[in-house]
């Protein structure tokens, strides 16, 4: 018996009745879904759903529909657990996959409520009072000392070096390679204009964003691509990744085929090679290891703040410990909900942790420790919203990092095909065709209204909080509270439930 076994996920009708014959259809598809003889066809089998075609024909005469075709239904045997089994007993390959954790996990934001101010405790109208969204990420001192000068007073106390954010929000690391050039150029314009950073991921930075190196992380991992002196001294910090949310404890990959000259000279690396970054970085056995490449990095930079990005896994909080202890200045959390290029299914699915629950206990942690004030906790892996952002903060985060927002601002359809590189929109592709389809200007301009949308719906919640200041909610657990969470949740969440 030949061929595969797994059905069409999609099906695409072409109402040859409105069809005006115009194959925009073929140049749109990134995945040759489409073909002209005499009239427009189209293979189904080849269909992620990307509705580049849909949304780009001008007679609207395409549709795509889940293909309807009955399973026998089974409680353990779900039908994706059968067609996995069908194409590796094809292919005996592993299931790739992409963007973040699909399966219907406890969303624990969705059952955390915010508090609001009534009678006794007004609130603030951020229409008509300032309301304060700027943060400052990096180690804080244990106390403050000024003293008298000419009637006014001068700190006395050295503050090191720390990263300014305009708005609590940044954009998470996505490698040149990964994503296209033109979609870091999109992140980093908006950015500059939002005053806030981006992060270059673990490809290297390219030539053309240096005029934006004010508003970037630079991004050190296992593999070292791309990573040099003057890679290191362009951002405002270095971040040190040792893992992410969607892939813990495993290295990354990005096929040779998307290794062209560009990102070639990005990363160093040769035309057509295959980028595989290890899983561990090989110098790090330790948090003594870690501890070394922290100052080795900070020697390098002038002591600019390095930020330690891991996976939230089920011993998060004494993890995010010893990185506090070891000098890291900033402890990136990315939660199993996290966006990636490519990842094997199997361990974006079910291995590590909700970014929620992580928050809560690295922040409680560090704070009965009394070193909560050493490091500042950016949140990421799941972030879908100003709600999100808001109680992630009062989970204990300083700032939040978007990824897959930012994607489907650009125009991502999150068909999770991102490893094939043949996305239709220009975003996870280095198909020169593809790529010229996404403008950098047109990019940023979404990107900007979207955080500038969230920062004003956070201020609207800072205001109805009663507060003028997004540190007044930072770890302010008091002011949310459950709803549909079990007793056990809500312990380790520190979240009271709703009604008391």
């Amino acid at each position: 018996m030949a061929g595969s076994m797994v059905t069409s996920e999609f099906l695409v009708e072409v109402d040859h009745q409105r069809c005006r014959r115009c194959k925009r259809c073929i140049l749109n598809c990134g995945f040759g879904v489409f073909d002209f003889q005499n009239m427009t066809t189209a293979d189904s089998s080849k269909c992620v759903a990307c509705h580049r075609c849909v949304v780009f024909c001008p007679e609207e005469a395409i549709t795509i529909t889940r293909n309807p075709l009955a399973f026998k239904e089974h409680p353990s045997w779900e039908v994706d657990r059968r067609k996995a089994i069908w194409k590796q007993a094809q292919s005996s390959g592993m299931i790739l996959t992409g963007m973040g954790n699909d399966l219907p996990w406890l969303n624990v934001f969705d059952h955390l409520l915010i508090d609001a101010c009534q009678v006794t405790n007004p609130s603030i109208d951020p229409l008509r009072e300032p309301m304060e969204l700027k943060t400052f990420l990096g180690r804080k001192p244990d106390r403050l000392e000024v003293s008298a000068d000419n009637g006014g007073f001068r700190l006395q106390t050295e503050v090191g070096n720390n990263v300014e954010l305009a708005v609590p929000i940044m954009f998470s690391g996505m490698s040149y390679g990964s994503v296209s050039l033109n979609v870091h150029k999109s992140l980093a314009i908006a950015a500059e204009k939002l005053g806030t950073v981006m992060n270059t991921g673990e490809g290297g930075l390219h030539p053309e964003l240096t005029p934006y190196t004010d508003h970037i992380i630079v991004q050190c991992a296992s593999g070292r691509f791309g990573v040099h002196s003057d890679y290191l001294n362009a951002g405002v910090a270095v971040e040190i990744k040792i893992g992410q949310g969607a892939k813990p404890g495993i290295g990354g990959h990005l096929p040779g085929e998307k290794i062209g000259r560009e990102v070639s000279g990005t990363r160093m690396i040769p035309v057509g090679t295959d980028a595989l970054s290890p899983a561990p970085h090989h110098d790090i056995y330790s948090i003594e290891d870690l501890r070394q490449l922290i100052y080795a990095l900070k020697e390098a930079t002038g002591y600019k703040p390095v930020s330690v990005k891991i996976a939230t896994v089920h011993n998060v909080a004494a993890i995010a410990s010893g990185i506090a202890r070891a000098g890291a200045d900033i402890i990136y959390l990315d939660g199993f909900r996290g966006g990636t290029g490519a990842s094997p299914a199997v361990i974006r699915d079910h291995v590590g942790i909700p970014v929620e629950i992580a928050i809560a206990v690295v922040d409680k942690q560090l704070r009965s420790e009394g070193i909560r004030n050493l490091v500042s906790i950016i949140a990421a892996g799941g972030i879908r919203s100003s709600a999100d952002v808001a109680k992630a903060i009062a989970l204990g985060a300083d700032a939040v990092g978007v990824g897959t927002a930012a994607l489907i601002a650009l125009g991502c359809r999150l068909c999770q095909k991102c490893y094939t590189g043949n996305c239709s929109w220009g975003i996870a592709t280095q198909r020169p065709e593809l790529t010229d389809r996404l403008d950098p200007d047109w990019g940023a301009e979404r990107l900007v209204n979207l955080i500038n949308a969230w920062s004003l719906e956070l201020k609207e919640v800072l205001g109805a909080l009663g507060v003028n200041a997004v540190e007044s909610l930072r770890g302010n657990r008091e002011r949310l509270r459950a709803l549909g969470l079990d007793s056990t949740t809500m312990d380790i969440l520190d979240v009271k439930p709703a009604g008391r």
